[in-house]
């Protein structure tokens, strides 16, 4: 059975201009479940404290007029798959000692505040990673990458790697850099230059665009949270084939 740990912040503040408050953002939860449920992948769905909240800008109809074949279905129906998942959210704590192949870093604006702080979180990242597993993080999500160390070589995990994420372009156009700067957060493009990665932009910043570099695959936004399960499991079953070959 394939094991997949797919992330989320457990971060649920004020953050928007307006006032409201971000926190896990809907769809990038969703469509990486579905996904990889739909292989008969076995999905644990944890936070760095067990807990969350909904990004209120991800439940607004028009974010989630994109996917409504699977709102009614997923979010609406509360004895749906996904929503009792999203009943069973575990502490990562708990379960940072179980092997995993794949993990994966949904986003919303809250993981600025806590993914680079979240150790569980994060030693399962590289524990994943060290045993061969497949490391995926979609738009925001790319925060798990701040202060994360690659076990192997001591050195930042995406240190000399291609990665995307949230365009710092993008945040200026939902007007949000002030929202990020008053926060002391880092931008996705921050923590690449930080780490030691090299920035992959997509040519447009709604576009739906990943980049993958060996076991590591990463996602420019929302539009690209779909496109970035399909690829990481692309790229574990490959690397899987390849270690049944040797």
């Amino acid at each position: 059975m394939v094991k997949v740990l797919l992330a989320i912040s457990s971060y649920h503040g004020k953050f928007y201009p307006e006032g409201s408050k971000t926190g896990v953002y809907f769809s990038e939860v969703l469509e990486p479940y579905t996904e990889f449920t739909k292989k008969g992948y076995e999905v644990t769905i944890a936070s760095e404290t067990g807990t969350f909240a909904w990004d209120s800008h991800s439940l607004l109809f028009e974010s989630l007029s994109f996917h409504f074949g699977n709102i009614y279905t997923a979010f609406l129906n509360k004895s749906s798959a996904f929503n009792k998942a999203m009943k069973n959210v575990k502490k990562a704590s708990d379960v940072e000692d179980e092997k995993f192949d794949i993990f994966f870093a949904s986003a919303g604006h809250a993981t600025l505040f806590d993914y680079p702080k979240a150790k569980s979180l994060q030693k399962i990242a590289a524990d994943t990673y060290d045993n061969g597993g497949v490391v995926t993080a979609v738009c925001h999500g790319g925060a798990i990458f701040e202060n994360l160390i690659d076990p192997a070589t001591g050195e930042p995990l995406i240190k000399g790697k291609k990665v995307t994420g949230f365009t710092d372009s993008a945040e200026k156009k939902l007007f949000l850099t002030n929202s990020i700067k008053k926060h002391n957060l880092v931008t996705m493009e921050g923590v690449a230059k930080k780490e030691g990665a090299t920035y992959v932009s997509p040519k447009g910043d709604w576009d739906s665009f990943t980049v993958i570099d060996g076991r590591l695959v990463t996602g420019a936004n929302p539009q690209s949270a779909e496109k970035g399960a399909k690829d990481t499991i692309k790229t574990f079953e490959k690397t899987r084939n390849q270690t049944t070959d040797n």
